[in-house]
């Protein structure tokens, strides 16, 4: 079983590109849509989030953890991985996503919560591999609502996407990583304004790195449970414009209290 955890419905595009990958198995989703958005909180505040969903995915029978969230795994890996290595795998986005740069000779944009930028988690993993490597980051932390709450054609919301997309062509970005798991959905109005900017997503260079661990471990089939802290209905409608979300949506016993 694999588990993938977010704070409200962004994990749902690596869990899209996870099943797009060809990989099979029995998924379950949490989204902690009670503590949303994860980029304005404080890591001890996350970090306490995230050890709540290890030990939901352990209690569940998951055998790994794909960590669907940039700000998390830009925070609380490390903490993570030394509690729960021994009882689940754990996967963070930035982390296997870092090596795929570490050739790359052109100026990288990063956009990313307010937590992940401050953390400069992106630079540091990458420069680790690529010393040189020029890496502009961007806090684009409205972009988390203009998914959540669909603002796709609201003018102050275009504004502010223009405005950030701006910076980066100003900076000479030639491509920019989409630090946030729900920044995909907006890489169609992303495009409008970015004239030949290529926007990577991280979910991909995971996929990458941990698709034949995940194959050797699959069942043959698909199964889908998903599981929230608050709202079951609200992730659901919402989500399901990202995700075919066929089965009902619960409410998480652990987040009950």
């Amino acid at each position: 079983m694999i588990g993938l955890f977010d704070s409200g419905v962004g994990g749902l595009s690596v869990l899209k590109a996870v099943v797009n990958n060809g990989i099979k198995d029995n998924f379950i989703y949490f989204g902690d849509t009670k503590n949303v958005p994860y980029g304005t909180k404080t890591k001890d505040e996350i970090l306490s989030y995230t050890k709540d969903i290890m030990e939901f995915f352990i209690k569940k029978g998951a055998d790994c953890a794909i960590m669907a969230c940039n700000t998390s795994s830009a925070l609380v890996y490390e903490e993570l991985r030394r509690q729960f290595s021994d009882k689940i795998k754990i996967y963070p986005l930035i982390q296997y996503a870092a090596p795929y740069f570490k050739d790359e000779k052109q100026t990288i944009g990063v956009m990313a919560t307010s937590a992940t930028v401050k953390s400069f988690a992106y630079t540091k993993e990458i420069t680790k591999l690529n010393p040189c490597c020029n890496i502009i980051e961007q806090e684009c932390q409205k972009f988390v609502e203009i998914v959540e709450k669909r603002l796709y054609e609201d003018i102050s919301s275009l504004n502010y996407i223009k405005e950030k997309l701006e910076y980066f062509k100003n900076a000479g970005c030639k491509k920019i990583i989409l630090g946030c798991t729900h920044f995909p959905y907006l890489v169609p109005v992303f495009k409008k304004y970015a004239g030949s900017i290529e926007f990577i997503d991280p979910a991909e260079l995971l996929i990458k790195s941990i698709k034949n661990e995940l194959i050797i471990n699959a069942s043959g089939r698909n199964s889908f449970e998903f599981y929230v802290s608050s709202d079951p209905e609200n992730f659901k409608q919402s989500g399901s414009m990202f995700f075919d979300i066929k089965e009902d949506v619960s409410l998480a016993e652990f987040a009950k209290v």
